[in-house]
């Protein structure tokens, strides 16, 4: 690739440190992608013939690269894989859900006015009759910010319908980050706290904007199989029902029970908020579930430092996406995943590649590709609770999750601005070869606590996800804008996330490059990236100060 041709004033910077990054080959990354995004590999589903064809990819992919086996110990030796042992549930037959109003019986199709996440408590058959629902407002408990949704309601018997997102996403303002999400505004939170009252289920209400995704999305990763880790009580982890409701529905059941829903959302939006009983309306549902376990696969490679090889950075992306499901208006059932993530699948390959091929570094470096990150970042969840490479000892983890498909760009982000000093290492690097970077074009979006690196992170680990720039040298931001928005309507989560011939792979290359050098730089140093005073998961790192040298 000519880099001089491509971005014409700044060439001189990037030609200078094409010998410090290296330059990944867009024509391998083209490659990789057409290949695991195929109809071939079935949208790499867990526990499906699609995962045995990409984690057998992945393993070749290494090995061609010039690791070694990084998995679990097998007789003594590394493997190339780390067993992810999991919990896997489907709804079979129909799911039956109706909500009385007043006497008056509507009943809801699964899809389209709701989506039912197959239950994860064990169950085979799950029946609510006749639940009482409650508005819980945002559904938040958070006694460092003097917040309580639920006033000491008991929700025990009930179903609580409940916002997503954060009280002040909508004013961008207030004590939970403004327009920034916390991890209070995630579903996965809701849900946990679902359980943790005890409640028949919560319903989320799915708005477009504070969910940062259509309802394409919310049906297509609901009505999909469901996974978990091995959980030896799950009923503690997860309520009977966990759910999503379409917006106007619901505004119609509130109207119908006498209640303005604008005004009871604008209401939470304060700590005054009580929770409210939809008067006269109770929700039932009925459906038969099929659980097994199964083991899915983590693949890992190596290149073992030369002077500190129990020092560790790791690179990760998830090789997993969606599988086979809902047919979209196409009649296409095949969720092919070809941006998420069959490019950080690629890029990871490329990356593995580049440096084997440069000379071996003082501290180790892993690859990692991970299982389920579809199904609530199961893969790297499992191995930051069973670590390969101890955490203690873990320089940084660097994910990627996605990538440009549009051309080179100015700028760069992460997911989240994280407050430690590897996006400071990062920026530093990217400078050097004349990217700026910019805040997360969406904070509302949670993106901190929706990829890979999260695991690591609320561990203490260093980590971060890059994001490629949305200002193309090719039609500046307001097309990468464009192309972003488009994106997640139009494909994200969805059959038409597909290859297409008219990608251009360069920006991507350049992004590898730079991660590549920001990784071996670090597996060079005797640097220990850290979190800034006041960041979150800083305590939880400073525990384990003193195994670090």
């Amino acid at each position: 690739m000519n880099r001089f041709v491509l971005l014409g004033s700044t060439a001189l910077i990037l030609f200078a440190n094409v010998a410090l990054a290296g330059d990944l080959d867009p024509a391998r990354l083209t490659e990789h992608v057409k290949i695991l995004a195929s109809d071939a590999f079935e949208g790499r589903g867990p526990a499906t013939e699609g995962e045995r064809k990409a984690v057998q990819y992945m393993t070749d992919q290494f090995k061609l690269a010039g690791l070694q086996p990084g998995g679990d110990l097998k007789d003594g030796k590394r493997s190339w894989t780390q067993d992810v042992p999991l919990a896997k549930f489907d709804t079979k037959g129909p799911v039956a859900v109706s909500v009385q109003v007043k006497g008056q019986t509507q009943t809801w199709t699964q899809g389209e006015q709701i989506a039912i996440r197959a239950p994860q408590t064990g169950a085979q058959h799950v029946t609510v009759k006749s639940a009482p629902v409650v508005f819980i407002g945002y559904g938040v408990t958070a006694p460092e910010r003097q917040w309580d949704d639920f006033k000491g309601v008991d929700l025990k018997g009930k179903i609580a319908l409940v916002l997503i997102n954060d009280p002040d996403f909508e004013t961008g303002k207030g004590d939970f980050g403004g327009k920034a999400m916390t991890y209070y505004g995630r579903w996965t939170y809701k849900y946990e706290e679902a359980a943790r009252r005890g409640a028949v289920g919560f319903i989320v209400i799915h708005e477009t904007d504070p969910a940062s995704y259509g309802w394409n999305t919310v049906k297509n990763s609901n009505t999909n199989t469901v996974f978990d880790i091995i959980r030896a009580k799950p009923t503690e982890a997860h309520a009977p029902i966990e759910a999503w409701v379409q917006r106007d529905v619901t505004v119609g059941l509130f109207k119908a029970a006498g209640l303005d829903f604008e005004a009871l959302k604008a209401s939470a939006q304060t700590r005054a908020f009580k929770p409210v009983t939809l008067e006269g309306v109770t929700f039932s549902t009925d459906f038969d579930v099929n659980v097994e376990k199964i083991v899915s696969k983590n693949v890992a490679g190596i290149l073992p430092g030369t002077k500190r090889p129990d020092e560790t950075v790791i690179y990760s992306a998830h090789w997993d996406h969606l599988g086979i499901g809902l047919p979209d208006t196409k009649g296409d059932k095949i969720y092919n995943g070809a941006q998420d993530n069959a490019m950080g699948s690629a890029l990871l390959i490329e990356i593995a590649r580049a440096a084997a091929q440069a000379p071996r570094t003082d501290r180790s470096v892993v690859f990692l590709s991970v299982t389920a990150e579809e199904k609530g970042l199961l893969g790297s969840e499992y191995y930051a609770a069973n670590p390969l490479y101890p955490l203690a000892t873990t320089v940084a983890d660097i994910n990627m999750d996605g990538g440009s498909t549009s051309g080179p760009a100015r700028d760069f982000t992460t997911s989240g601005n994280a407050p430690l000093t590897l996006q400071d290492d990062l920026i530093a690097v990217a400078g050097r070869h004349g990217r700026v970077y910019s805040p997360d074009p969406r904070p509302g979006a949670g993106s901190f606590f929706r990829s890979d690196h999260f695991p690591f992170a609320k561990r203490g680990v260093p980590a971060l996800s890059f994001g490629s720039g949305q200002d193309l040298i090719d039609g500046g931001r307001e097309r990468g804008e464009a192309l972003a928005k488009d994106y997640v309507t139009y494909r994200y989560h969805q059959p038409a996330d597909e290859y297409s011939p008219s990608w251009n792979l360069t920006g991507a290359a350049q992004d590898g490059g730079i991660l590549l050098e920001l990784g071996l730089d670090l597996a060079n140093s005797n640097r220990w990236p850290a979190w800034k005073a006041g960041a979150e998961f800083k305590a939880e790192r400073d525990l384990t100060a003193a195994q670090r040298k």
